[in-house]
């Protein structure tokens, strides 16, 4: 009772925070005009702006898009988003997909190469004191520092962009998973050991449940972290994905496809992180 006492007030909050936030966009975007735009302006300046296609006689505006122009084009994005008109308009849930596409190969390639690696590491001191090193060292290096690498030996942007989300996603997966490994409790090892279990069956049913949790808090942060590097490595490298969306949105001045971009960005940020935060629930367990 207590808890759903807490949520609800909780989303009572949370939407006031939103309204006021919402309030507040609308009151600093829509400030009161101060004459047309051909203020100032000389006779050649107006002819230019109207051979540009523009209307020197409207009025000045703050430049950034009020709440009710962003949810038009959004609901104008939403209804139709798997248009293809060329390659530099499609619809954003062909970029989204392009998007998560890359970051689920790279990801489970990261998963295919941390996870069997943090158990030797975890699993052996020996391993562990060979590679921190190499781990200490590779760590720190931003996913993006790798792309001219990546695209001048690989020579494929959309490869370029699974490799880096794969170099990204590595690190907190092995981390975890050797840290899982390493603090199994003693005592459930000398029982497996005792009963004389085979090492693939102690490390599948008697490491594996126990590390889990920590395992899939490493992918709980690999997967934020890919999902922040992709929209970046998609503005550098182009052709499609939400961030090449971002980008060509951008260069078309078009603030509001802009706005709605970083916000779907936010979304489906928050939705993968709660797909994690269920799966870390089901492999948790009370001693």
């Amino acid at each position: 009772m207590k808890t759903a006492t807490l949520n609800l007030r909780a989303a009572l909050v949370s939407l006031l925070i939103f309204f006021v936030f919402i309030g507040a966009w609308q009151l600093s975007t829509t400030g009161p005009s101060i004459g047309g735009s051909s203020a100032g302006m000389t006779a050649e300046e107006i002819e230019y702006a109207k051979l540009m296609g523009k209307d020197p006689g409207a009025e000045k505006s703050t430049g950034f898009p009020p709440p009710i122009e962003v949810a038009r084009a959004s609901w104008a994005q939403l209804s139709d988003p798997f248009y293809d008109k060329g390659p530099n308009d499609k619809g954003i849930g062909i970029q989204l997909a392009h998007s998560l596409a890359r970051v689920g190969l790279g990801f489970l390639l990261a998963m295919a190469v941390a996870i069997p690696l943090g158990f030797l590491i975890g699993m052996s001191p020996l391993m562990r004191k060979a590679f921190d090193p190499f781990v200490q060292v590779l760590k720190p290096i931003s996913p993006l520092a790798w792309m001219p690498l990546a695209l001048y030996t690989l020579k494929d942007s959309d490869v370029s962009g699974i490799f880096v989300i794969f170099i990204c996603s590595v690190w907190p997966m092995l981390i975890n998973t050797a840290f899982g490994v390493a603090s199994v409790k003693r005592e459930w090892l000398n029982v497996a050991s005792t009963l004389e279990v085979n090492p693939i069956r102690k490390a599948f049913q008697v490491i594996l449940p126990a590390a889990a949790p920590t395992i899939l808090t490493g992918m709980r942060i690999s997967m934020g972290i890919a999902w922040l590097v992709i929209v970046a490595a998609e503005m550098l490298v182009g052709g499609t994905g939400v961030g090449y969306f971002v980008w060509n949105e951008w260069n078309n001045l078009s603030l509001t496809n802009v706005i709605f971009a970083v916000l779907l960005i936010g979304v489906v940020g928050m939705l993968l992180d709660l797909m994690f935060a269920q799966l870390q629930k089901a492999v948790t367990y009370v001693e």
